[in-house]
C-alpha cells in the first residue's frame, strides 16, 4: 500500500461521531483530582489464521493518531472493528472478518479468547478478543473494509511471528502482541 499523505493538521472536535473528550473529577482518598479522558467505544478483535498457509491474516491500515508519532502512520493489526450495534460481540466480530479480510465464517467458527481494557490512561475501553480458522474455500472476497475504509490483508507466516513481535520498526498493537503469545502458548507448547 502507498502512503500519499499531505497536509496533515489538527484540529479541536466539532460533533465527534466515535470519541467524546472529557475531564473527569473524583476523590481519592479524600483528595480532588482530574483527568482527562476520552469515552470510546468498545472493540472486537480478531486473530485469524490461515490453516493452509500456515500464517495469520492481519490487516495494515493507516492511523493517524500513530503518523503523529512516527510520521509513517502504517500499522500491523488483528482484523477487528468497533462495537456500534446492537448485536452480539460475536456477530460483530464474523462481520469484520467478511469485510476487512475477505473470509466468511459462522459463528460456531470463531472461539472467544478474552476482553481487555485498552488506552487505559486516557479511553479505558473494552475490546474482546477471538480466534479464528480460515481456509481458501472461506475466502469471498479481497477484504479491504467498507465506508471508504483502505485496508490491506497481510498474511504474515508462523514461523515470523517473534521476529514481528519484536520488531521496533513495525507499528502494532499490544493487543496483536498478546494474541500471538496466547496462540503460541496453545498451540506450540510443548
Amino acid at each position: 500500500m502507498h502512503l500519499d499523505i499531505e497536509d496533515f493538521k489538527l484540529e479541536p472536535l466539532e460533533n465527534p461521531q466515535f470519541i467524546h473528550t472529557a475531564r473527569a473529577t473524583y476523590k481519592q482518598h479524600g483528595e480532588c483530582k482530574s483527568w482527562e479522558v476520552v469515552e470510546a467505544h468498545d472493540s472486537v478483535a480478531i486473530l485469524i489464521y490461515h490453516i493452509q498457509k500456515e500464517a495469520f491474516i492481519l490487516v495494515k491500515q493507516f492511523r493517524p493518531a500513530v503518523y503523529m508519532n512516527d510520521g509513517q502512520g502504517e500499522t500491523v493489526e488483528l482484523c477487528a472493528g468497533i462495537v456500534d450495534k446492537q448485536k452480539p460481540l460475536v456477530q460483530i466480530a464474523v462481520e469484520e472478518i467478511e469485510e476487512e479480510c475477505g473470509y466468511h465464517i459462522s459463528l460456531e467458527d470463531i472461539e472467544r479468547v478474552t476482553s481487555f481494557h485498552t488506552s487505559v490512561g486516557f479511553a479505558g475501553s473494552k475490546q474482546t478478543l477471538y480466534y479464528a480458522e480460515v481456509n481458501d474455500k472461506m475466502k469471498i472476497s479481497e477484504g479491504g473494509g467498507i465506508d471508504g475504509e483502505m485496508i490491506e490483508v497481510v498474511e504474515l507466516p508462523v514461523a515470523q511471528m517473534e521476529t514481528f513481535i519484536f520488531d521496533e520498526k513495525i507499528a502494532k498493537t499490544p493487543g496483536l502482541m498478546f494474541a500471538f503469545m496466547w496462540w503460541k502458548q496453545k498451540y506450540l507448547a510443548i
